[in-house]
């Protein structure tokens, strides 16, 4: 007998459709599995039988092969392995014929025949719901996942022998589970806020812009002068995300197998990378079928923050430059090519020298500053829109306007914004083509003047005036003026100055 399960299979945080060809036939027992599964799949064999003979079912003592196809696809992980099961047992006649038409199933199978949670989920549902499958059976951890995903039956079982039960008529599918109310825990955003910083006043501009244009920023300046204290706060300030955007990061939260429980994730993410992090790390990597996802996509629609700059390798700083360039990362190693998105924000901090201190308390010889900045190309800083040396407040700084009245102020800015760019791809004043920024960011004829002037004293390129005239605009954005005015050219200068 012959039975085809439809199925899918997660590459990078996409999915692609599987079907699980089961043929059993008269012949010496045997089990063949082809259609280049990975190492997990080929182990699957004893836990399918396992699961099978545990459930109170019968292991056909047949030839019995099974192909994932398409064949030339290399298929990683263990979500296949309840298909398989359903795929033995609609060969041998144990499922009865035509009940899982237009049905796919996903699971990993226990030995004891438990249905247990796939990674990559909400993937798998949407890629199945798009190749017009009706029904998907997933486990019931499972379940809230997939009901993320529109227009596509969820059934939600426990074991191998419920689905059976159900297949049979002999059980009614399992509700989906409703969400767990959820947990309120101390998180860092709740204990941060930018009330309690004192002074730093051009510094806290820079990190409203940031928020408000998604512009990258980095801080320069001596240990303690508050660099880390201003980038752990950025996320209090950020926008929610919205429905588009939100489902972007839970298929990314799935693919990555972190927890959604069930939940659209809201919040942006704010990635925190070691220095010691490897390039593959950073950027995303794939070996045996596989893509793992690096920081750089865990941070899509978020926050990348890189503190101690200066100690990371020089080659993963540089493996940077293309995704801030280009917002994406294209994978590609023997039998693996993904597409992966990278739309985030950076920011960093540094000391300005070895020892940390600068100026005219640094300890440092020329050959120690030099070595020191080596490590940080001019392409990629000059991919930062901001650059701010912060020195610390002073003893008469009074603390500056809260987390609250500052995010009221960066929404303000991006409601301005989302009405400019409605008819536009783009959303964001960071994201101007070069080309369009006399249409979206238009300059009185003093700024204009002041524009000229500074590109002309300063031998700017073309890219060091679009991204002045950027930070510009959002910084008149901030205040709610319609076009831009010297003051903001001035002031968006400032922040670009050549810092380390």
């Amino acid at each position: 007998m012959l039975a085809a399960i439809p199925s899918a299979a997660v590459l990078g945080i996409d999915g692609y459709p599987v079907i699980v060809e089961v043929h059993v036939a008269a012949g010496l027992p045997a089990y063949d599995l082809v259609g280049l599964p990975d190492a997990a799949g080929r182990e699957s064999r004893e836990r399918v039988r396992a699961a099978i003979l545990s459930s109170s079912l019968e292991w056909p003592m047949r030839r019995i092969t099974i192909n994932l196809a398409p064949a030339v696809l290399r298929k990683a992980g263990t979500g296949l392995e309840a298909a398989i099961a359903c795929g033995i047992l609609a060969a041998s006649e144990q499922i009865p014929e035509g009940v899982l038409n237009r049905t796919a199933v996903i699971g990993e199978l226990g030995l004891d025949g438990t249905m247990r949670h796939v990674p990559g989920t909400l993937v798998i549902v949407d890629t199945l719901a798009r190749q017009g499958v009706e029904r998907v059976i997933v486990p019931v951890p499972s379940a809230r996942e997939a009901a993320l995903v529109e227009g596509i039956e969820i059934l939600p079982v426990a074991t191998l022998a419920e689905l059976v039960a159900c297949l049979k008529g002999e059980w009614l599918w399992a509700n989906i589970p409703e969400t767990a109310p959820q947990v309120i825990e101390p998180c860092l955003n709740d204990a941060l806020d930018l009330g309690e910083v004192r002074g730093l006043t051009n510094a806290r501009l820079a990190l409203a812009a940031a928020a408000a244009g998604g512009h990258h920023l980095l801080f320069v300046g001596p240990p303690g002068a508050g660099k880390t204290m201003l980038a752990k706060r950025f996320p209090t300030i950020v926008d929610d995300l919205d429905q588009t955007h939100a489902l972007e990061v839970t298929r990314i939260s799935s693919a990555a197998g972190i927890p959604t429980h069930g939940r659209l994730v809201a919040t942006p993410p704010f990635q925190t990378p070691h220095h010691s992090a490897s390039a593959a790390a950073l950027i995303g990597g794939g070996t045996g079928g596989r893509v793992r996802l690096g920081e750089v996509t865990l941070a899509h629609r978020g926050t990348l923050f890189l503190d101690e700059l200066g100690e990371f390798s020089p080659c993963v700083l540089d493996a940077l430059r293309q995704p801030l360039e280009d917002r994406t990362i294209h994978i590609s190693r023997a039998g693996i090519s993904a597409q992966l998105p990278a739309d985030f924000t950076l920011i960093a901090c540094c000391n300005p020298c070895p020892c940390g201190l600068g100026g005219n308390s640094c300890r440092c010889n020329e050959v120690m500053r030099a070595r020191y900045r080596r490590r940080l190309s001019g392409p990629l800083l000059d991919r930062f829109d901001l650059r701010i040396l912060v020195e610390g407040p002073g003893a008469n700084d009074q603390r500056g306007a809260t987390s609250n009245e500052t995010k009221a102020v960066v929404l303000a800015a991006i409601a301005l914004q989302r009405e400019r760019f409605q008819a536009t791809p783009f959303r964001r004043n960071s994201e101007i083509p070069q080309r369009w920024l006399d249409r979206f960011a238009p300059l009185d004829h003093g700024a204009s003047k002041v524009l000229r002037d500074i590109s002309e004293i300063r031998s700017l390129t073309g890219r060091g005036v679009a991204r002045i005239w950027r930070v510009a605009r959002t910084l008149a954005d901030l205040e709610l003026h319609p076009t831009i005015a010297a003051e903001h050219i001035d002031a968006a200068s400032n922040m670009r100055e050549e810092i380390i």
